[in-house]
């Protein structure tokens, strides 16, 4: 049965439609038109159109009804315009039988439920739940005891009250009545008794008495009230109708969302072992492996998270979640066990004399190593940001200036050399694990780096610095002198701690510098700038932003990180245009870049809103990236492996897309061709074999149209092309011998009939046909004599001795004329052989005939005979070889016999052939067998008499 939401939302749907068609403007009457509802795709207005059809304002056109319920259920078979209401059961439309059953259960239940109502009247209300609780109101888990009025009942006084005066009413304080009343609502109100218990779901469910279609939407049912309950985040709850769900029927989306909703109340055994029945369900299922390996982090088996995640790549290489989850594993991974074990790193300090300094440099060198190929946070961090996703933010924390920070110029002042009797010659730091240093992992490293490098300000800066690892501040950058690399260092570091403001300046000084000193190096600048214009994107000062990346792009033409974020000044400022033209820009040096692809996407949306149609043309020229920068930002090849996943999905998603289309076109031309429509059937047709030109199905269709197009030509070579692919395909044959048939090849439909009977005597159109071409090849064979005028021949008496001249045409040949032809005996071909022929069998010569097949080989005779074959030229034969050469060469007569049966279009000729010349080839054949010979038996000769008679 349908439950009462189900209900709710069908007639809330149904009302909301007729509320959106009344908000409709009438339909035009130029709408109810068989082509605009054919190329009409909006489905709200298609259900219009319907309704006013059915409705019968505009007349009653059944055949246009049917047609836009067909439309409508292309485009949305959902639809619930296309529902139809079930008549009402009455006794008309019920069994005898079930109706009196009908009848005989309401009587029943009526008696019962007067029965039930009196004895309920003769009882007192709460007769059997006096001392027991009143279940709790929906929603709610109080309830209230009977002997407790559930609303405080104030004593009211019987006297009438009196009206006040205006002067009592303008010293009334509303708010302190307000607060009496409310206070005496709380005093007086029963105190509540809290239902602390909830009612426990059973977890299974017995469905062994139901079908397998009742069971599938019992479990359906039971999997959406677990979506329901995993919305309203009662995980509990989903969990067991999740597993209600499996116990009916085990089905991989129910185990995928139990192991998530285990996954929010950290269940992972239980998680983890759904994802393994999901994966041995369906193995590659994408959920199940991210979920899996999401577990599989927590749980610290960080390796196979990362196979997990690479199989999911593998399947959907542009899938962000994984992506991202597997840098993160990687990173951990790299970071190593170790560091995952320690909280914090312990800075063991201790003084020393000055008289030691000299041991205490070398200790202080082998407890600080620096490795200058792992530089920290700003442009040149080991993170790329199409990696990192933040353009160079590595820790994402509120800006703030007391953490430490330098904030004065006096470091400037000092090198990367050490003074002697400096503070932090006294000071030796241990040395830690290798595994820790630079790029900033431990979270609260970054924080003493910056105050060790504040405390070392006045006396001399420290040569490294201890918390997220190790590094070197005085690390050389590029061509920059010593003061400005070590302004830039700590500029990175700042900007990695969150230090937005105080990186700012830092880079601001580095920038002076480089201005000042006149440095010759548009690279370290450009990278200055561009760490600038980064720190202003984060203060959200977009304008400075865009001038500081303008400016790195002109020391560096084609830089992505300045464009990244000029970029994403320009939107900042919805300056769509330009932000469309720099991440353009950014997708031409390296088109890998998912946060430009996703700008790009975004932004366009926005540029129609805001341009129109036409927006492409009001944008700005967007600049062609040099092959040489194109070069210089190309990842690295991907692997062989990843390069074979790769084309492996693009095949498989081209196939998918291919089947789709293919699908598409062979029904909307079977559409076509129910409908008559053979010229549109056609095209759909020419398009299926664009896509599949090896399916059979699609030929032998196509042909069809050909044919009731009266293409038979054409008709003929899909239907050839079909026998190739299937060389029994029964519809080819058929669909061939039609064309035949328009072609006027009888002899050919002939046989192409005989071959579809022969494999389904059953098809009456084929046997129908069969006889009706029979009848036409006999006409084309022998056709009616006419009848010739008589001629008026003269008759004069001559005397004496004059001469009888012969009359010119009294000659009974069948080939008119009685002049004596040359027959060559000796052909080299087709022609010549079949102009002796017929040269032979016209003037009725049997021996030229007989000895013209001695000079022809066996073998070439059937080719011979291809364009000559018919009944009178079978007979002639057989006559020839009974008569000369039976006696004289009986071997070459049973070879000739051999190849004969083989030429094209025999078997048709054979049935053509009448009693008498039938009689003479049993002739033949019962001589031939009657021979001796050493190359053939008596059996060899009854063998092949069986092709011929």
């Amino acid at each position: 049965m349908m439950s009462a939401k189900t209900c709710s939302s069908l007639l809330n749907e149904e009302a909301t439609l007729s509320a959106n068609f009344s908000r409709h403007e009438k339909i035009p009457v130029e709408h109810l038109d068989y082509n605009y509802i054919a190329h009409c795709a909006d489905v709200k207005y298609l259900e219009n159109i319907l309704t006013v059809l059915r409705s019968g304002d505009e007349g009653i056109y059944p055949d246009l009804i049917q047609f836009c319920e067909n439309r409508l259920q292309k485009l949305d078979p959902k639809s619930r315009a296309l529902r139809k209401d079930n008549p009402v059961a009455t006794a008309a439309s019920l069994p005898k039988e079930e109706w009196s059953q009908i009848i005989d259960d309401l009587k029943m239940w009526q008696e019962e439920t007067k029965g039930i109502e009196s004895s309920l009247k003769q009882q007192s209300v709460f007769h059997d739940v006096v001392n027991e609780n009143v279940p709790p109101v929906r929603g709610s888990n109080c309830s209230v005891p009977l002997t407790q009025n559930p609303v405080s009942q104030r004593n009211t006084s019987s006297k009438k009250v009196l009206p006040r005066n205006y002067q009592e009413w303008d010293k009334f304080d509303v708010e302190n009545e307000c607060e009496k009343i409310d206070r005496s609502d709380t005093n007086n109100d029963p105190p509540t008794i809290k239902n602390s218990g909830h009612h426990k779901i059973k977890s299974k469910v017995n469905a062994t008495l139901l079908t397998q279609q009742e069971k599938l939407f019992l479990a359906n049912h039971e999997k959406d009230k677990g979506n329901d309950a995993f919305r309203a985040r009662d995980y509990e709850e989903a969990i067991a109708y999740y597993s209600r769900s499996i116990s009916i029927i085990p089905n991989v989306v129910a185990y995928n969302n139990r192991a998530q909703a285990e996954i929010k109340l950290k269940h992972w055994p239980n998680a983890l072992k759904d994802c393994q029945t999901v994966l041995e369900l369906e193995p590659g299922n994408v959920k199940a492996l991210l979920r899996r390996a999401h577990l599989q982090e927590n749980l610290g088996n960080l390796q196979k998270a990362a196979e997990d995640l690479r199989l999911v790549l593998r399947e959907e290489p542009q899938n962000t979640a994984a992506t991202k989850l597997l840098t993160e594993v990687g990173k951990k991974i790299r970071e190593g066990q170790p560091q995952l074990q320690t909280k914090g790193k312990k800075i063991l300090i201790q003084e020393v004399d000055e008289e030691e300094e000299d041991e205490e440099e070398e200790d202080e060198q082998t407890a600080c190593p620096v490795e200058p190929s792992l530089p920290v946070g700003g442009e040149e961090s080991a993170v790329a940001p199409a990696e990192r996703g933040d353009m160079g933010n590595a820790q994402k924390k509120p800006h703030s200036r007391g953490e430490g920070g330098p904030h004065s110029e006096t470091n400037n002042s000092h090198g990367h050399r050490r003074t002697k009797g400096g503070i932090s010659d006294k000071y030796k730091v241990g040395q830690d694990s290798p595994a820790k240093a630079a790029n900033g992992t431990s979270k609260r490293g970054s924080a003493a780096s910056v105050q060790a490098d504040q405390s070392g300000s006045s006396k001399g800066a420290p040569s490294c610095s201890n918390g997220g690892g190790n590094v070197n501040l005085d690390a050389p950058c590029g061509a920059l002198p010593p003061p400005l690399a070590r302004l830039k260092n700590e500029g990175n570091l700042l900007f990695k701690n969150g230090q937005f403001g105080d990186a700012l300046e830092k880079y601001s000084l580095a920038i002076a510098g480089c201005t000042d000193s006149g440095i010759d190096s548009p690279e370290d600048l450009g990278v200055l700038y561009s760490n600038r214009a980064a720190c202003y994107l984060k203060d959200g000062n977009s304008q400075e932003c865009i001038q500081d990346c303008t400016r790195a792009l002109e020391l560096q033409p084609f830089s992505i990180k300045p464009l990244l974020r000029r970029a994403m000044a320009y939107e900042s400022l919805e300056r769509y245009s330009k932000a469309y033209v720099d991440y353009k820009t950014v997708l031409q040096i390296d088109s890998s870049i998912q946060s430009a692809n996703d700008s790009v996407n975004r932004i366009t949306r926005q540029l129609i809103e805001q341009d129109g149609p036409d927006w492409r043309e009001k944008l700005p020229d967007i600049p062609l990236v040099p092959l040489s920068a194109q070069q210089h930002r190309r990842e690295e090849p991907l692997s062989e492996e990843a390069l074979q996943a790769r084309a492996e999905k693009a095949a498989s998603d081209a196939a998918k897309r291919a089947e789709v289309r293919f699908t598409s076109f062979k029904k909307e031309g079977n559409d076509f061709v129910k409908k008559g429509q053979y010229q549109e059937a056609l095209g759909k047709y020419s398009e299926c074999l664009t896509i599949k030109p090896e399916e059979c199905a699609v030929y032998t269709n196509r042909a069809l149209c050909y044919v009731k197009l009266e293409r038979f030509a054409e008709a003929k070579q899909d239907c050839d092309a079909a026998l190739k692919l299937e060389p029994t395909n029964k519809k080819a044959f058929y669909r061939r011998a039609m064309a035949y048939k328009g072609l006027q090849d009888y002899l050919a439909c002939n046989s192409d009939l005989q071959e579809v009977l022969r494999q389904d005597p059953n098809v009456q159109e084929a046997a129908k046909e069969l006889e009706e071409v029979t009848l036409l090849l006999r006409q084309s064979v022998n056709p009616r004599p006419t009848a010739k005028p008589r001629r008026s021949v003269p008759i004069t008496e001559v005397e004496g001795d004059e001469e009888t001249l012969p009359v010119s045409g009294g000659s009974e040949n069948h080939c008119g004329g009685g002049e004596e032809v040359a027959i060559n005996l000796h052909p080299t071909n087709a022609y010549e052989f079949g102009q002796s022929l017929n040269a032979a069998r016209c003037s009725g010569n049997v021996a030229a005939c007989a000895e013209l097949l001695t000079s022809v080989t066996p073998e070439t005779l059937p080719q011979y005979l291809s364009t000559q074959l018919d009944g009178h030229t079978i007979a002639f034969i057989m006559q020839a070889l009974d008569s000369h050469l039976v006696e004289k060469d009986p071997n070459l007569v049973y070879r000739h016999l051999n190849h004969l049966h083989t030429a094209d279009r025999f078997s048709v000729v054979l049935m053509l052939l009448e009693k008498g010349e039938r009689r003479h080839m049993t002739q033949l054949f019962e001589h031939l067998s009657a021979v001796d010979s050493t190359e053939f038996t008596k059996n060899d000769v009854q063998n092949l008499a069986n092709k011929y008679i």
